[in-house]
């Protein structure tokens, strides 16, 4: 079980948890008959481990007037990512994990490294990296192997039996003599050239240099293959992998941290003072470097709750919008909204599926969240909505359930209102109506997303006036938030040869945006004048 008491990251108090630690120390000694159930328990439990014996270190604590080495005690984020890495190795399957710096993620993977190896027999597991020195340096805090050794020499005896740092961890390897297991490292090219492995870590794998040659050797030294890195484009097979939808992902953004707040956020981007990289290493936004992102990702940060910002409440329609997948990598995604706010964003697969479950799991959502009605893409496979949607909305009526109205949406049609002003004129030049400024009623509406962002940036970051029907706030409940976040920000715009706004949702190969797209179409501009005559038709 985790620690019980509460526990502040932010304002850590160690002595209570070096007590609670003691107290079951001393439980273990006077009754060492515990011990071996114990270790039975931690094998297959290592982020417990980490949590009940594991310490860590962190020079910068002696700012703080706090103790350098320190009670590893994982966050939320770092005990799901353990048992996310657990499930990989248990299915025999390889995965990506991306990252904001900062995240404690090396000390984190090394933590579970060890505690596996700890209690698994004859366990391999490897390390790489693209340079050396990452993975194993005399003395150097930096290196991933100085972290093991620091680790498994802190633990208690009992745990860390016969294990000696002289004996047992020579340069690029630590071995457990109670075991037979062992963390061997890697670097450059020669990764995965070794021996088979349990499990194997790549370390920055956006960055690495020659990373084909690293994927073929991998693909025969082991059966579970986890990268992890933080952005670097996509350019490069990791944000190919990432965002090619084979491969489980797992995201640590720094919203995920408990440590950090937008004062941190605001921190680094000083620090670090280009806004390129600081989209790429804590936006995760892979899309950064590309020209004409349609959102930026300030704007985004802007609307989170940006109606608690501003002090104001939510008024008008409630109403959910589905972006229909297939039945391969894509995903179902369902967004709520009350008036401005976006309450909420829900994805489910569509493997074992038909459109028909998809339509009905809308339905069952409407009446979660209390919605009135539900858009839905139309183009292409969300075609099949129109009819599921009136035959359940039949069978709703014959059970006495209320009507919910299902309304199409289809981004490659002509505009909405065709001769209203795009841009008023200005200067002496005409104003350019819709259909003269849009491709179609996708570009239209993604656009329509933007004006919503950048009117709610204005209002909270510039204390501009603004209309609360113009702007868009976005809960900061939400469960999806970092993934809708990255999301949000990943499509470009461009001009066509005719002068008209095109949006490309998927740059340079990236995913589907299935959330952020479900938010376009709740939010898009479509004429609804006709929607209360379509509800008393239902009813």
């Amino acid at each position: 079980m985790p620690i019980p008491f509460p526990f502040d990251f932010k304002k850590p108090d160690y002595r209570q948890v070096f007590e609670w630690r003691m107290e079951r120390l001393q439980r273990i000694r006077q009754h060492p008959e515990m011990l071996p159930a114990l270790k039975a328990f931690y094998r297959d439990n290592p982020a417990q481990f980490i949590i009940d014996w594991g310490m860590t270190t962190d020079p910068r604590n002696i700012d703080y007037g706090l103790p350098v080495t320190i009670p590893f005690l994982l966050f939320p984020k770092q005990e799901e990512w353990i048992h996310w890495i657990m499930d990989r190795r248990e299915n025999l399957e390889n995965g990506i994990t991306e990252k904001s710096r900062e995240m404690g993620l090396s000390w984190t993977a090394i933590g579970m490294a060890c505690s596996l190896c700890l209690f698994n027999r004859e366990m391999v597991i490897g390390f790489g990296s693209r340079k050396e020195e990452y993975v194993d340096s005399t003395g150097d805090p930096k290196a991933l192997f100085w972290k093991a050794r620091k680790f498994v020499e802190t633990l208690p005896v009992e745990f860390r039996g016969s294990w000696s740092d002289k004996k047992h961890a020579p340069y690029m390897r630590v071995e457990f003599p109670d075991t037979g297991a062992v963390i061997k490292g890697e670097a450059g090219d020669n990764i995965g050239r070794g021996d088979r492995t349990t499990l194997y870590l790549v370390d920055e794998a956006a960055f690495l240099q020659r990373p084909l040659l690293i994927d073929a050797a991998l693909s025969q030294t082991t059966r579970c293959r986890i990268d992890l890195s933080s952005v670097n484009g996509m350019a490069n097979p990791f944000a190919q992998k990432r965002h090619g939808g084979k491969i489980p992902v797992f995201t640590f953004h720094w919203r995920s941290d408990p440590r950090k707040d937008e004062a941190w956020y605001a921190k680094e981007c000083a620090k670090i003072d280009n806004p390129v990289v600081v989209a790429q290493e804590l936006d995760l936004n892979y899309s950064a470097s590309a020209e004409g992102v349609l959102i930026p990702n300030e704007w985004i940060r802007a609307a989170i709750d940006a109606h608690i910002k501003l002090g104001i409440q939510p008024t008008g329609i409630r109403r959910g919008a589905l972006d229909v997948a297939d039945e391969g990598r894509d995903k179902n995604a369902f967004s709520t909204r009350h008036g401005f706010l976006l309450n909420d964003v829900d994805e489910w697969s569509g493997v074992g599926s038909d459109i028909y479950k998809t339509s009905e799991k809308a339905f069952g959502l409407c009446d979660l969240h209390g919605l009135e009605e539900f858009r839905f893409d139309e183009d292409g496979l969300g075609a099949g909505v129109r009819g599921d949607a009136r035959a359940i909305n039949e069978t709703r009526k014959t059970e006495g359930v209320r009507y919910i109205l299902a309304t199409p949406f289809r981004g490659s049609a002509s505009v909405f209102d065709p001769d209203d002003e795009a841009v008023p004129g200005d200067n002496g030049q005409p104003a350019r109506i819709n259909k003269d400024f849009f491709a179609n009623a996708k570009a239209q509406s993604w656009w329509h997303l933007r004006k919503l962002f950048r009117n709610v940036y204005r209002a909270v970051v510039e204390g501009m006036e603004y209309d609360p029907d113009e702007i868009i706030s976005i809960s900061a409940n939400i469960k999806n938030l970092d993934k809708l976040i990255i999301e949000l920000s990943q499509p470009t715009y461009s001009i066509n040869g005719v002068g008209k706004i095109i949006v490309d949702k998927q740059p340079d190969g990236t995913k589907s945006p299935n959330l952020s797209d479900s938010v376009m179409i709740n939010y898009a501009p479509m004429d609804t004048t006709m929607d209360i005559w379509n509800k008393l038709g239902g009813q």
